[in-house]
């Protein structure tokens, strides 16, 4: 069974939402990292939208100067359906840098 592992990333993220992944079929999302590149602290929120609602994995997480969030660890996966919308923002302008893993699909 093979499996097609993708990533999508944003550069510069800031205090508007940035749409990162949309999801064109049963995505799993198995990595998130979300990179503070100022020199001050910022709180990032990383949600996903289904098209109506917004469903918040992080709100306001702080992330220290310099620094880096691992929005998913010890193994956790999130499933992404089709057109659900994977959506970073920050309270920084042009703030953040945003690295996602994916499984796309798996085919056999």
């Amino acid at each position: 069974m093979a499996q097609d592992f993708e990533r999508s990333i944003a550069r510069n993220v800031g205090a508007s939402a940035v749409s990162v992944r949309t999801a064109n079929s049963d995505d799993a999302l198995v990595g998130i990292n979300v990179s503070n590149t100022t020199a001050s602290q910022i709180a990032v929120d990383v949600f996903i939208n289904d098209g109506s609602n917004d469903y918040y994995i992080v709100k306001e997480a702080p992330i220290p100067a310099g620094s880096a969030l691992q929005v998913l660890d010890g193994g956790a996966k999130i499933v992404m359906q089709s057109s659900d919308v994977l959506k970073v923002k920050s309270n920084t302008a042009s703030s953040a840098d945003v690295w996602v893993s994916v499984v796309d699909a798996i085919s056999t």
